[in-house]
């Protein structure tokens, strides 16, 4: 199975009511289990949004909304997961904001369900702005990097 085959299956069994998925076929397996915790963090930030407690966290998605709109592109999280910077804690950044990155290079790594997923550039970009620490959760279409195009 391929990896854009891959992705579009975690986005639709993120979107499903289904909690639990084992997909089998030749020498590919992929088990999918949601956590009713994910479940309870996703609902949460929607029902939090209309309280106003939560008007500082909605001014900061605001802002980070705005910016490519000002300058450069976003590129998105293609999956719910935890964004790493890293290869591993010791070993320096895929990219970080000035590098400039080439197409198919790696820009960070989403580990979904304990399975590492290297994020690669789409096309030759500079970054400008990495827009989630090191260790954050991230979700579907989160933004991670502000880019310029190459």
């Amino acid at each position: 199975m391929e990896f854009e085959n891959i992705k579009e299956l975690i986005k639709i069994f993120d979107k499903s009511s289904v909690t639990k998925i084992k997909i089998a076929k030749e020498d590919f397996s992929i088990d999918l289990e949601k956590a009713t915790t994910e479940v309870i963090s996703v609902a949460a930030p929607k029902q939090l949004q209309q309280t106003q407690s939560v008007q500082p966290v909605s001014t900061e998605q605001e802002g980070t909304a705005a910016a490519p709109v000002a300058k450069g592109e976003i590129i998105t999280s293609p999956m719910v997961g935890t964004f790493y910077t890293a290869p591993s804690p010791d070993s320096a950044p895929y990219a970080k904001a000035g590098d400039v990155i080439r197409k198919g290079q790696p820009l960070a790594i989403i580990e979904a369900m304990k399975i590492m997923n290297e994020i690669e550039a789409e096309f030759d970009c500079k970054i400008l702005e990495v827009c989630v620490a090191d260790g954050q959760p991230v979700e579907y279409d989160m933004p991670l990097f502000r880019v310029e195009k190459a």
